[in-house]
């Protein structure tokens, strides 16, 4: 496992949160739920089918990037091989996705 400089850290993060957020926009825009990306930190807010929020935070001390959704929390390392941050294979993105997709489907 790479392990990166604080500020490789840094702007792999801010990238990799940015790109997240771009990539929940059109899913945001039908299922009408909320990405806002502030202070470094993406929220998914819903208010249907519940009241939830998606916390999607760096933990630069770690050098990971920290999902809390639906009760869990998620650590997702630097791949290099996938040049991103992932969890078993999955980028952040596509973990989003699946647990707001899960999320909006009532589990």
């Amino acid at each position: 496992m790479a392990v990166l400089s604080e500020q490789e850290f840094r702007v792999k993060s801010d990238e990799a949160l940015e790109n997240a957020r771009r990539t929940l926009l059109p899913l945001a825009d039908n299922e009408g739920f909320e990405v806002e990306l502030q202070n470094g930190v993406l929220n998914l807010v819903f208010e249907e089918p519940g009241d939830a929020k998606f916390v999607v935070s760096p933990n630069a001390p770690v050098r990971q990037i920290w999902v809390s959704a639906m009760a869990r929390s998620y650590k997702l390392a630097w791949a290099p091989e996938l040049g991103a941050f992932a969890l078993d294979g999955e980028t952040l993105p596509r973990l989003l996705e699946r647990l707001t997709r899960t999320f909006l489907e009532g589990q």
